[in-house]
């Protein structure tokens, strides 16, 4: 049983891999492992996975390198989570966007469909589609084509092509959309690393739209439990979209009070005007999740807080 993870160096990816890894698969890897943020915390994370663990550097955004990577591996299942990440980046470098989440979801469509005998492929979505809905909570039969910024839209895109290939093409897809993902291991651009950091360093940390936001912050362990519930879900050739989230909209300060508490420094705080292509508040309904796949989350911000500063501190010396 082995399963082909794109994106296996990045955050995400290299949890899913852990977790399959202890359930005794065979994971084959691929990541370009590139300087976005910091490759060597991509290289550190990859240096915890042992066991039945094949890697390959590769940018899947070139077919004929993707193809000749993967030439003589067999798989019967793809979680594609590679991708190129960030909302801010996305208005300096958009050509990334469509090279890694429009090309580069193209062609692992065209291996799944090349692929004899595969069962399923999951991939990533992003709450981000939502766009600046003021409906809440976010549901994934609302309306999703008003996009804020072009990582969003890219997103939208990819689901949109994979409903196209699984009717064309008989293929069982299941897209994931992602809320605030956070925890150990965890990406340098995201807000709760950076408060992190900047907090322990006495550091003022940048609040947009006043502070005034709202996220619905979802812990890594729970979306991973995500990823491989809906992974060991196909439901026919067909494609479907899950929102994975913790159904918990939570205050930005609040947020930062649990920072504060656990690395015992007082944040200086910078109250900034909303950036571009952000949005106010992201809240998952996840009824739907829930009822096809079992779908519970079990880990709030006041406990998940505490493990990603406990790991941060260690990982990083501060």
């Amino acid at each position: 049983m082995t399963v082909l993870v794109t994106g296996v160096a990045g955050f995400i990816g290299f949890h899913t891999a852990q977790a399959l890894l202890a359930r005794g698969e065979t994971v084959i890897g691929i990541d370009n492992v590139n300087d976005y943020y910091d490759p060597q915390l991509k290289r550190d994370r990859l240096d915890q996975l042992g066991g039945d663990f094949i890697f390959d550097y590769c940018d899947f955004s070139d077919f004929a390198a993707l193809t000749k990577v993967l030439r003589g591996h067999s798989f019967d299942r793809i979680v594609h989570l590679g991708a190129q990440a960030g909302v801010g980046h996305s208005l300096k470098d958009p050509h990334s966007y469509v090279r890694s989440n429009l090309a580069g979801h193209l062609n692992l469509l065209e291996i799944a469909r090349q692929t004899e005998g595969l069962r399923h492929m999951v991939y990533a979505s992003s709450s981000s589609v939502y766009g600046a809905s003021t409906k809440l909570p976010f549901s994934v039969d609302d309306r999703a084509d008003h996009p804020v910024s072009l990582y969003a839209a890219t997103k939208r895109a990819d689901e949109l092509m994979s409903e196209s290939y699984a009717h064309l093409f008989a293929i069982p897809l299941t897209g994931l959309r992602f809320f605030t993902v956070y925890g150990p291991w965890g990406r340098p651009d995201m807000a709760i690393w950076r408060f992190t950091e900047r907090i322990l360093k006495d550091l003022p940390i940048e609040l947009y739209n006043g502070g005034r936001m709202r996220r619905d912050f979802t812990y890594i362990d729970d979306i991973v439990g995500g990823v491989l519930l809906a992974l060991d879900c196909p439901h026919g050739v067909e494609h479907r979209v899950y929102n994975l989230g913790n159904s918990r909209s939570e205050d930005l300060a609040h947020l930062v009070e649990l920072i504060e508490a656990a690395t015992g420094n007082a944040a200086i705080r910078e109250l900034l005007p909303m950036q571009p292509g952000d949005v106010r508040e992201t809240y998952a309904d996840i009824a739907a999740t829930t009822a096809a796949l079992g779908f519970v989350p079990t880990t709030s911000i006041e406990t998940g807080i505490p493990k990603f500063v406990d790991w941060f501190r260690n990982y990083t010396g501060l």
